[in-house]
């Protein structure tokens, strides 16, 4: 058959019960989906984003959703490398949505909050 001994078995066992119903194709889908990103570690992605995406090495001070994904992976915040769409989910459940971060990025300037309202205002 070209597959495994078991799958084998699952279909006889199938079949047994339901009869030829259980040779139709069926969902791909798995019946259940556990988050990678539980609340404890979309705490730890939102801690992540604010910082800068510089303090873990890398070139740019911008994040993506997919440099996100790479750094939460590389810091141990996910136990597999996520997609960025991941990341943007693991956000909205936070009720964060995803524009990149001009709000949360800050200057040393002293006079940064007044320039920053006259342009935001």
């Amino acid at each position: 058959m070209g597959c495994d001994d078991q799958t084998v078995r699952n279909v006889i066992v199938a079949f047994n019960g339901r009869g030829v119903a259980a040779l139709a194709m069926g969902s791909r889908r798995p019946k259940t989906v556990q988050p990678i990103f539980t609340a404890e570690r979309q705490e730890q992605l939102k801690a992540l984003l604010h910082r800068s995406p510089r303090d873990f090495g890398k070139g740019t001070s911008v994040w993506t959703l997919e440099l996100a994904a790479e750094v939460s992976f590389a810091e141990g915040i996910t136990p597999r490398l996520v997609s960025g769409d991941s990341v943007r989910l693991a956000l909205k459940r936070l009720k964060i949505s995803w524009k990149r971060a001009k709000h949360w990025i800050t200057s040393p300037d002293p006079a940064y909050e007044r320039k920053k309202s006259r342009v935001t205002d």
